[in-house]
């Protein structure tokens, strides 16, 4: 299965068209978590928002996330070893109100795990490479990992050694 999510606090029409018609192109299901866009898909299951429950089930369940550069998903996506495709949204598209997720995408460029779309044209390729990838170790997983036990053993101990 194949996850695009927006984030919920803001549509990404652009996005979601584009992998609605990429959709049955594809080998799998697709499933969007469109936010408070105007676009209706015809070709994956969409829905505005996702509990936190549903959402990590769909991460955990899915072989790609496609997304916009937000650094939430982003997150999620590395704390799941998923493979993330990413398309910034554009202040000159009228998406956001400045650019910093093109300097997300851009500063992540190249990283395990990490593809990045400039163009809404790039996403087929980038699609295909993503779903080639299977499970990724995101730069920084590890010693994430590893935090992570040390502050659970910290609440559960009051001890880190």
């Amino acid at each position: 299965m194949i996850l695009v999510t927006v984030g919920m606090q803001l549509g990404f029409d652009r996005l979601i068209k584009a992998m609605d018609e990429l959709a049955p192109s594809l080998s799998e299901p697709v499933v969007a978590q469109t936010g408070k866009g105007r676009y209706a898909p015809l070709h994956m299951r969409a829905q505005e928002s996702m509990t936190p429950a549903e959402f990590d089930s769909h991460v955990q369940q899915a072989r790609l996330i496609v997304s916009h550069a937000g650094i939430g998903t982003i997150l999620t996506a590395a704390r799941w070893s998923k493979p993330i495709a990413l398309l910034a949204r554009r202040a000159d598209l009228n998406e956001h109100r400045n650019d910093h997720q093109l300097a997300t995408a851009e500063n992540l460029k190249g990283r395990p795990g990490i593809l990045v779309a400039t163009e809404v044209s790039d996403l087929p390729r980038i699609v295909a490479q993503g779903l080639q990838l299977g499970t990724v170790a995101h730069t920084g997983a590890a010693q994430a990992a590893t935090l992570h036990k040390a502050v659970a053993k910290f609440i559960d101990t009051g001890s880190v050694s």
